[in-house]
């Protein structure tokens, strides 16, 4: 086994995954993978997400030598390979036992504001899009194959206390805090996956971790049955969550 640190972020859609991938990316021990299983998602899945085409043809399809480079070293060589993951990605066909050879942190958010913001992007929203099911399978998963409680984290909460909360969180992981997480340069990324264009038009804005704002966007009535669905697995990771 070599020395690099694998760390997994195990996220639901339209949360802070992207910024803290920025974070982690702007250490200079760290390189980051953005959403390595969105190829096998949707090419199993068959969904139309925006871009699909041009995803498909840019990155890798075959789930296992993808699990495979997940527990590999980081692509140049970087001490730290910070992976960001969607969980409504991990079907139930893609392989999870590389999953040990790796350290991990489950971020929530409040699915009325998941469910919100994902039906005004992609024009509709489905439990599945949401993945909170998934993401309380994957900490359920990820604890018993590494024997420990991985934290979990709040997006709310790093946004109100980013010095504070990614302190706790490097501890947590075995890392040490690096000043360099809390800002970075405005503009995309050539880690940036291809979904970029669609997703991504506030983080590349951003230079660090803004304060939190109310969402801007209503949660359609058809939408309160996922909300409901989807409470029950997001309350239960956040009784675990992690506080500075």
């Amino acid at each position: 086994m070599s020395g690099t640190i694998r760390i997994c972020l195990w996220s639901g859609p339209r949360n802070i995954s992207t910024a803290t991938m920025r974070a982690f990316e702007n250490r200079s021990d760290c390189e980051v993978w953005d959403e390595p299983f969105y190829g096998p998602y949707l090419a199993e899945t068959g969904l139309e997400h925006p871009g699909r085409e041009d995803i498909l043809k840019s990155v890798p399809l075959d789930a296992g030598d993808i699990a495979r480079r997940c527990a590999g070293d980081a692509p140049g060589g970087a001490p730290i390979f910070f992976q960001k993951h969607m969980c409504q990605h991990m079907l139930e066909t893609i392989p999870r036992d590389w999953m040990a050879a790796c350290r991990h942190i489950f971020l929530i958010r409040d699915p009325a504001e998941v469910a919100a913001s994902f039906a005004a992007t992609a024009g509709s929203v489905t439990a599945d899009d949401i993945g909170a099911a998934r993401q309380s399978e994957l900490y359920e998963y990820a604890s018993q194959l590494t024997g420990r409680a991985w934290p979990v984290i709040e997006g709310r909460d790093v946004l109100e206390n980013p010095r504070g909360l990614l302190t706790a969180l490097c501890r947590e992981i075995g890392i040490t805090f690096d000043d360099a997480m809390l800002s970075w340069s405005p503009g995309p990324r050539d880690s940036d996956g291809v979904w970029a264009p669609w997703w991504y038009e506030r983080v590349a804005a951003s230079t660090g971790f803004e304060p939190p704002q109310d969402s801007p966007h209503d949660l359609p009535e058809s939408a309160c049955g996922v909300v409901k669905a989807c409470r029950p697995h997001y309350e239960k990771l956040r009784q675990k969550k992690l506080t500075a």
